[in-house]
C-alpha cells in the first residue's frame, strides 16, 4: 500500500463522534500560511525563507524560550562498546557528551543499541527516557544513571521502590523496559538511541535551571524568553544529533525522534527547530505538544505554567486563561516539520492530552504539507479506534490511557518503514 492511503488495522471500536468530542474544524485557528503582516504564503520558497522563520521566532520568544547555539567546546567520549550485547544481537555503545568540553561540567550519557544484522549504516530512533538509561533494559552493561531520580509510590508506569535517596540502584535495571521494545526496534533494522531527561535538565520545580545543561548558561534565565526545560530537552536532542552525525554506523539522514508525554513535547520542538531530524513520532504529547490550546480541553496554559513553571518561558505566562485569544497554536509547530514525516498518536482515555485536539492539530497542519505537494493527514474525520491513517502525517487513537503500548510501536514501525523505505 502506498503512502497517503489509509492503513486500516486493528479493531473497530469507535462509538461515534460524541464519545470523543466534536471532530470538526476548530474555529478561529491561526492560518499557518498567513504571515504576520497578513500576506498569504503561496510558495515553498516563501514558507522556507519567510513564514517558517516568523513561526520559529514566535514560538521561541513566546512559548519555549530561546536556546543557545551549539557549544563550541563540546566533546564526545565513547566510554563503552560491546559488539556482542543482548546475546550477540546488538552492539551497545555508551557515549558521554561533555557540554562545555570539561569532564567536571554538565554531561549527557547517551545509550545506543545498533542491530548487528543488516546493512550499515542503519537508521535510528532517538528518544529521551523518564527513569534513566538503565531503565529501558536489564542489560547489566548499561551505566546506572547518577542524576536525580524521582521517587513516587503507586507509579502507573514503573515500580520505583528501587530508588534510594532519589538515586537509582542496581534493582532499577529494566524497570521501564515495557515501553521500550528493544528487540522489536532492532528486528526492524533500527538503532535505538536514548538519554535520561535529568542529565539534560531538571524536571523538578525546586531545582529548575540549577542542574544539567542550564548550569552552563546561568544568565539565560534572566530574561522573559528564558531557556525553559522543554527547550533544554529539545536542545539536548540536537546535541545527541551532533554526535550521531559523527558515528559511521548511523545513517545521519534517517534519524527519527520519538517522545512520549512531556518528552513528546520536546521531540516536536526539537524536530521543528532542527531539520536534521528526518521524522518525528509524538505519542500523547498533549498541551504544549501536538494538541490545540484553542479547544479549551485537556491541560490549560494556567496549569502548565503553575504546576510545571520550569517547562516554558516566562513570556508564556501572559497567555494564562487566554487560550481562545492566542496569536498561535500547536498545529503551527507540527507545520514546522513539513515536509518531513510526523506521526501523532493519541489514547482515548487520555483526557489530559485531548486526543481530538491532537487530531485537529494534525489536520490543520496539513495545509503546509499540501504546499510542499505532500498529502499531510489523509482524512478529515477521526479514524476508528485502534486504526492508523498514514500520509506524510500519520495519526491513530487507541483504546486505553496515557501510556506507550505495543500497538503504538506497531504503527510507528509501519510509518517509519515506509518513509525510510526499509526492506
Amino acid at each position: 500500500m502506498s503512502i497517503g492511503r489509509f492503513l486500516l488495522i486493528g479493531g473497530i471500536g469507535f462509538f461515534g463522534m460524541a464519545r470523543h468530542g466534536l471532530a470538526q474544524s476548530t474555529p478561529g485557528l491561526p492560518d499557518p500560511l498567513r504571515r504576520d503582516n497578513g500576506a498569504v504564503i503561496s510558495t515553498v520558497a516563501e514558507w522556507n525563507q519567510v513564514r517558517r522563520t516568523e513561526l520559529i521566532e514566535l514560538f521561541t520568544s513566546q512559548v519555549y524560550g530561546r536556546s543557545p547555539e551549539k557549544p563550541a567546546a563540546m566533546a564526545f567520549q565513547v566510554f563503552d562498546t560491546d559488539t556482542k550485547a543482548l546475546g550477540g544481537k546488538a552492539t551497545r555503545k555508551q557515549v558521554a557528551i561533555y557540554i562545555t568540553g570539561k569532564t567536571d561540567g554538565p554531561r549527557i550519557d547517551v545509550l545506543l543499541y545498533l542491530p548487528n544484522r543488516g546493512r550499515k549504516p542503519v537508521p535510528a530512533i532517538v528518544g529521551l527516557n523518564f527513569w534513566g538509561n538503565h531503565s529501558i533494559s536489564v542489560d547489566p552493561g548499561i551505566r546506572i544513571a547518577t542524576s536525580y531520580l524521582e521517587k513516587s509510590r503507586n507509579n502507573p508506569y514503573v515500580n520505583l521502590e528501587c530508588v534510594v535517596d532519589n538515586r537509582a540502584t542496581e534493582a532499577c535495571r529494566g524497570i521501564n523496559a515495557r515501553q521500550w521494545p528493544l528487540d522489536s526496534i532492532l528486528d526492524h533494522g533500527y538503532a535505538l538511541v536514548t538519554a535520561y531527561r535529568e542529565d539534560i535538565a531538571s524536571d523538578v520545580p525546586a531545582t529548575r535551571f540549577s542542574t544539567g545543561v542550564h548550569t552552563a548558561y546561568p544568565d539565560w534565565q534572566n530574561r522573559p524568553d528564558n531557556f525553559g526545560t522543554i527547550a533544554a530537552w529539545a536542545w539536548g536532542l540536537s546535541r545527541i544529533m551532533d554526535y550521531l552525525q559523527t558515528d559511521r554506523a548511523i545513517d545521519g539522514k534517517r534519524i527519527a525522534l520519538f517522545g512520549w508525554s512531556r518528552l513528546g513535547k520536546a521531540a516536536l520542538w526539537a524536530g521543528a527547530t532542527d531539520t536534521r531530524f528526518a521524522a518525528v513520532l509524538s505519542n500523547e504529547s498533549g498541551a504544549g505538544g501536538a494538541t490545540l490550546f484553542r479547544r479549551g480541553q485537556g491541560e490549560s496554559i494556567r496549569r502548565l505554567c503553575t504546576v510545571f513553571p520550569h517547562w516554558y518561558s516566562t513570556n508564556f505566562r501572559q497567555y494564562m486563561d487566554k487560550e481562545t485569544q492566542l496569536p498561535f497554536d500547536q498545529h503551527e509547530v507540527i507545520a514546522l516539520l513539513a515536509p518531513r514525516p510526523v506521526y501523532i498518536a493519541s489514547a482515548e482515555q487520555d483526557k489530559g492530552a485531548d486526543p481530538i485536539g491532537e487530531f485537529e492539530s494534525a489536520k490543520a497542519a496539513s495545509a503546509v504539507y499540501r504546499l510542499f505537494g505532500r498529502e499531510g493527514l489523509p482524512t478529515t474525520t477521526v479514524p476508528p479506534l485502534n486504526t492508523s491513517v498514514q500520509g506524510t502525517i500519520g495519526y491513530h487513537m487507541r483504546t486505553g490511557e496515557h501510556d506507550v503500548t505495543s500497538l503504538d510501536w506497531r504503527y510507528f514501525f509501519q510509518f517509519l518503514d515506509k518513509h525510510f523505505t526499509m526492506k
